[in-house]
């Protein structure tokens, strides 16, 4: 029996890994001795997360998640550098204020390319990292796919119509390709996801806190009072998770979704 994590020497790629949760994740994984690449579309934002890193297991790339051939370029770097691709975490998201609705604008009023950018974003922004670096899985016979859904695949939430959208289709995509590894490929293949629950972050502060005021929004509230933890959750609070995913310990983990929400989709509001 497996007693401990270790991944040390492992070769993990994240997408989307200069925002706030998965930089938060890339600082854990480099410190656990795995060879950390992270991609993300800022160059700004890479910069600034190796700067505040600072690890020699922490490497960078600037890629849309969009842009198929820059991500296969990055793979064959990453394979003519390391040898292998064991993890690929699928962080790369997001939504839009043109994508919402509210006070401003109504459902009837969103713009078919603003849903779409959304739903790209997520959906084919997962798709695309998976049949790039899941193919070198593939040939490896082994590997750890992990994707980033979140609690708008649950229940759809308010508002968000694309996102929840695109989130439900990340969770229908992880075990449609955790079934469709282990048919096709090898049985040494998970496929995963997480589901966080409500953290605050640059994506939906606009939708939490009031700009003017600084107070919570009713929405904020509202979140709160339905999550019996009573608060936000934290970046790193993601961390263990994702590691435990990422290890032996979790072998015969497959094709689930899990939440990490606080409590929040156990809870039935009375």
């Amino acid at each position: 029996m497996v007693e401990k994590i270790n991944l040390q020497g492992k070769t993990a790629i994240i997408t989307g890994g200069a925002g706030v949760l998965c930089s938060t994740i890339a600082e854990e994984l480099a410190s656990s001795g795995i060879n950390t690449i992270i991609i993300d579309i800022s160059e700004d934002k890479l910069k600034k997360t190796a700067e505040d890193i600072e690890s020699d297991n922490l490497e960078t790339y600037r890629a849309s998640v969009l842009d198929k051939e820059r991500l296969l370029e990055v793979k064959e770097e990453v394979l003519e550098q390391h040898g292998s691709i064991d993890i690929l975490i699928n962080g790369a998201g997001g939504n839009k204020p043109r994508a919402t609705t509210g006070e401003e604008q109504e459902f009837f009023d969103i713009d078919q390319e603003d849903i779409g950018d959304v739903f790209d974003l997520n959906f084919q922004g997962t798709v695309l990292p998976c049949q790039v670096f899941g193919e070198a899985l593939k040939e490896q016979k082994e590997g750890i796919i992990i994707n980033v859904s979140s609690m708008a695949a649950f229940k759809p939430l308010t508002k968000t119509i694309a996102y929840s959208a695109a989130k439900s289709a990340v969770s229908n995509f992880t075990q449609w390709l955790a079934v469709h590894m282990n048919q096709n490929y090898s049985e040494n293949i998970r496929v995963n996801a997480i589901a966080p629950g409500f953290l605050l972050t640059e994506q939906n502060r606009y939708l939490l806190i009031d700009e003017e005021t600084g107070e919570e929004t009713e929405r904020g509230q509202k979140i709160k009072d339905n999550t019996p933890m009573n608060r936000y959750g934290r970046p790193d609070e993601l961390v263990g998770a994702v590691k435990w995913l990422c290890s032996d310990l979790s072998s015969f983990v497959n094709g689930i979704v899990l939440p990490i929400d606080g409590g929040f989709s156990a809870y039935s509001g009375v």
